[in-house]
């Protein structure tokens, strides 16, 4: 059968002499992967879609299983993204953890249009630590494990919710505080952003300044949350680990 499908490469392998496997996220089709014959030669037409981040229309022959390329079209090569060490690193993080949560074949509408936001985002110059939080808290939710934000997880009171339980999945009121003693306590603008997250689409998202304090609180919240709630080890992110110690 033949496909016709906007997808995004959220993944590319070798595979052979002269082959390539890519899997896309796409927006009907969920995720998917594609065979493209021929795309490792220099002079191949089709090297160019197999590229990470690409964001472009695919036509390929699929009965079940893997499919074959037959033709493509780039809508949006985010070349910038590969060609800058932190971007590269921040999309592959982005384009990792979508791989890790989302189901093969899963009906992939919200997750493609965050992704597609997320790379247009980064590829614009807004800031990557704040665009990556924001994507974070995306797949969070899409995958059912978004925090509660706007009440106590315990006992659903919206007064005096000044701590944050990675544990527990959302914020915590003074009276609920003892069935997590190592909840956190955010800053007032902290928990600010973190509701933002939770409100905002990532197509609607602006220019946002935030201090330096503010994001590394922000990355250790969502580094507890992402860890409890989901526990996937990311090869990315332990490389974006390792670029923050050695940027000034």
């Amino acid at each position: 059968m033949l496909y016709r499908v906007e997808g995004i490469v959220i993944r590319s392998m070798d595979y052979g002499e002269g082959n390539k496997i890519i899997t896309l996220c796409t927006e009907e089709s969920g995720k998917v992967g594609v065979l493209v014959r021929g795309a490792k030669k220099s002079k191949s037409r089709h090297a160019a879609l197999t590229q990470p981040f690409t964001y472009g229309q695919y036509v390929f022959f699929r009965n079940t299983g893997l499919g074959t390329l037959n033709a493509g079209e780039i809508i949006e090569s985010h070349h910038a993204l590969r060609e800058d060490l932190v971007l590269a690193a921040y999309a592959s993080y982005a384009c990792e953890l979508l791989d890790r949560i989302l189901q093969d074949e899963e009906v992939g509408s919200f997750w493609f249009s965050q992704l597609k936001a997320c790379l247009e985002a980064l590829d614009g110059g807004k800031d990557p630590q704040i665009v990556i939080h924001l994507f974070e808290m995306k797949m969070l939710q899409a995958a059912g494990y978004g925090p509660e934000l706007e009440a106590c997880v315990s006992c659903g009171s919206g007064e005096e919710t000044e701590w944050f339980s990675p544990q527990l999945g959302g914020i915590l009121c003074r009276r609920c505080k003892h069935h997590d003693p190592a909840a956190m306590k955010p800053s007032q603008t902290a928990m600010k952003l973190l509701r933002l997250f939770g409100r905002l689409d990532l197509r609607r998202l602006g220019n946002v300044e935030v201090k330096d304090a503010t994001k590394t609180e922000l990355k250790a919240i969502m580094r507890a949350l992402m860890d409890v709630q989901l526990g996937i080890p990311l090869k990315s992110r332990n490389f974006l680990d390792q670029l923050d110690k050695y940027q000034i």
